[in-house]
């Protein structure tokens, strides 16, 4: 018969492992509120918008992260693509067509590189990092041959830019859609028979095939998926930054990845997740932000999104082989 209070011991050695980056999270934001050299500003609503309202774009990014390396796949191309489709969409905007059309279009051009990727990984069989690190290359090849270098601030629709700026209830907009698409990609990846295949592709590939699964194609799904969320990603930062700038989508690629493997140690440990990703894009904002507002140098935080994607790839393999054993 099974021992209870060893099952409750269970059940709370599990809630605190899911729980622990958000309570880390928590204690770094108290740390933060009493330093004498942060306390005026950090604990104030203003930061906290300003800080909630600049994770939005790097929220998006890393779903289109997550959906490929659910898969086990890398797609370096995440980064440049988000700064193609902010180029495309601001471009549109400038030319006077409708918003409408201009945001399908940054959608739409995330898409269409997501199809490129997953075309050369599943029919040409090239190694996806080779693929997504080349396509990166030429997009940005492309972004400045389109741009000259410059960054595309005239002619762009006030509704966009608002929706960039302005606040419901305290809580920026942009991050209010921000967090409606990570509520459809998790209703995507946890409801759907197609996230559930996902997972089994990325726990074992060869065992998906042998029960019928259709590797090729949910390999190349996942790509296509994820380029259209580098593409809303890309769309956003316009309206966030109120202009598209060429080489805006580089500063997003490392923290992307760094969220994305430190998802695996919080919600659900030891699997990619959803909401695991905004708990440590929450975690790093709260480090990042109150080191900047302390006058820490720009590049301590390249050191912390670093050890980040370190210690979050460490802590994936970690978990997923105790989950193994």
């Amino acid at each position: 018969m099974a021992d209870p209070r060893a099952h409750s011991r269970g059940k709370l050695s599990a809630s605190l492992e899911a729980y622990t980056l958000l309570f880390l999270a928590a204690l770094v934001a108290i740390l933060f509120a009493k330093l004498p050299a942060t306390a005026d500003v950090f604990p104030t609503a203003a930061n906290f918008q300003a800080i909630a309202g600049g994770q939005a774009v790097l929220i998006v990014a890393t779903l289109a992260v997550l959906i490929p390396l659910i898969c086990d796949e890398f797609d370096l191309s995440v980064g440049a693509n988000l700064g193609l489709a902010s180029v495309v969409s601001a471009s549109f905007m400038a030319a006077g067509l409708p918003l409408v059309v201009a945001v399908g279009a940054g959608l739409l051009s995330g898409a269409l590189i997501g199809v490129v990727n997953g075309l050369l990984v599943t029919r040409v069989g090239v190694n996806a990092v080779i693929v997504t690190l080349g396509v990166s290359v030429i997009i940005h090849g492309v972004v400045q041959y389109r741009t000259g270098g410059k960054s595309i601030t005239e002619g762009l629709p006030a509704s966009w830019l608002n929706v960039g700026s302005e606040s419901i209830f305290g809580i920026p907009v942009i991050l209010l859609i921000a967090l409606v698409i990570a509520g459809l990609v998790y209703y995507l990846l946890t409801y759907t028979p197609y996230g559930r295949q996902l997972y089994m592709m990325g726990a074992n590939r060869q065992a998906a095939k042998l029960v019928g699964l259709r590797a090729n194609w949910l390999l190349f799904t996942c790509f296509v998926v994820g380029g259209l969320l580098a593409g809303a990603a890309g769309v956003l930062q316009v309206a966030r930054a109120g202009a598209a700038a060429p080489s805006v989508g580089e500063s997003f690629t490392l923290p992307a990845f760094a969220a994305a493997f430190l998802s695996a140690a919080a919600i659900k440990p030891g699997r990619y997740n959803v909401w695991g990703c905004v708990v440590a894009i929450t975690f790093l904002a709260v480090i990042n932000g109150g080191l900047n507002i302390a006058g820490a140098s720009v590049y301590i935080a390249d050191f912390v999104n670093g050890t980040a994607l370190i210690s979050g790839v460490a802590l994936a393999v970690y978990l997923r082989r105790r989950r193994g054993a």
